[in-house]
């Protein structure tokens, strides 16, 4: 029974939380496209600051600007108040602030404003007092507010927080609009781990070149197997010249014996099939990978620009 009412209140805190989120969609209006504009001419940096659990949205949210084309960071407002706002650019390359409190009334964060305004810096606020004292001294006010948070006491920050970064990945997601922010982009702000591999790496970086499995269209089938047991790759490569023929991979041996019992007297033209898959070998590892999964193949052939086959490229899952 404990299980049940547990899993029933989990079910519970999300969808109210869905629909919270649900409320604060209907309620994007001019202000949010506005936001985002002010930001897109930001021609210093985006910074994000909020204390508490708000401080901890804001880094998040400072973190997805920066690795999605927005020169973003976050700063402590008890720590700026202290000496880091000589972090923040106010001349001609002024930085824009985005202040997170739902309150409105958060002491570490009004403090930054006297300054801020004395700068000259802009300001986005992010919350859910909008007669706070921090929205009436935004230049844009975004609404934050939700009926209730999911905590039972109505106390902790929850339902708030979430609506918070919700905003900010919005508006993330509208910069990246503006900017017609492409994957290559994104990869190079991301060159670690399998993400950046994939999207900067081209398949002349990955492909298997030495010792492949060449034969010629009449070539015997021994020959065919020879190379194909020498090459671990399972395939063969018919070719002609410098042209690709084709290719027969040890699924269309296994096919021709159920069929027809023994391999005498064929030759690698009878078994191979003649519009293999094949990609340039400077194209993306990304699309690379896209059409093995498409096509259902384990190994794809490369080709230069002359089309000669320079290597092989293994699907690795």
């Amino acid at each position: 029974m404990e299980l049940i009412i547990l899993k029933s209140t989990i079910k519970a805190a999300i969808a109210e939380q869905a629909n919270a989120l649900v409320s604060l969609s209907d309620r994007v209006n001019d202000d949010y496209a506005n936001a985002a504009e002010l930001m897109f001419a930001c021609k210093g940096r985006v910074i994000i600051s909020g204390m508490g659990k708000s401080g901890l949205i804001g880094k998040k949210i400072a973190a997805t600007l920066a690795s999605t084309g927005t020169r973003s960071f976050f700063m402590h407002p008890a720590e700026a108040y202290h000496g880091d706002l000589g972090m923040v650019r106010y001349d001609q390359y002024a930085d824009l602030l985005v202040l997170i409190s739902y309150s409105g009334e958060t002491d570490e964060v009004l403090k930054l404003i006297p300054p801020l305004k004395r700068f000259g810096n802009k300001i986005i606020a992010i919350t859910g007092g909008l007669d706070s004292t921090l929205a009436r001294n935004a230049d844009v006010v975004l609404d934050a507010s939700v009926a209730s948070e999911i905590c039972p006491h109505n106390l902790a920050p929850t339902t708030s927080t979430t609506a918070a970064l919700v905003i900010g990945d919005a508006l993330a997601v509208a910069l990246m609009k503006l900017r017609d922010f492409q994957p290559e982009e994104f990869a190079n702000y991301h060159p670690g781990g399998s993400l950046g591999r994939r999207l900067l790496t081209r398949v002349k970086d990955m492909m298997v070149s030495d010792n492949l499995p060449f034969v010629q269209p009449d070539s015997s089938m021994s020959s065919v197997i020879v190379a194909m047991t020498e090459s671990r790759t399972g395939l063969a490569l018919v070719t002609e010249g410098d042209l690709l023929r084709g290719v027969i991979t040890d699924g269309d041996l296994r096919r021709y014996l159920l069929d027809h019992k023994s391999l005498e007297d064929v030759f690698a033209k009878d078994l191979m099939s003649e519009h293999p898959v094949c990609i340039n070998a400077d194209a993306m590892l990304v699309e690379a990978e896209s059409l093995m999964k498409d096509k259902h193949i384990k190994w794809l052939v490369a080709l230069n620009k002359d089309e000669k086959v320079v290597g092989l490229l293994e699907w690795a899952v």
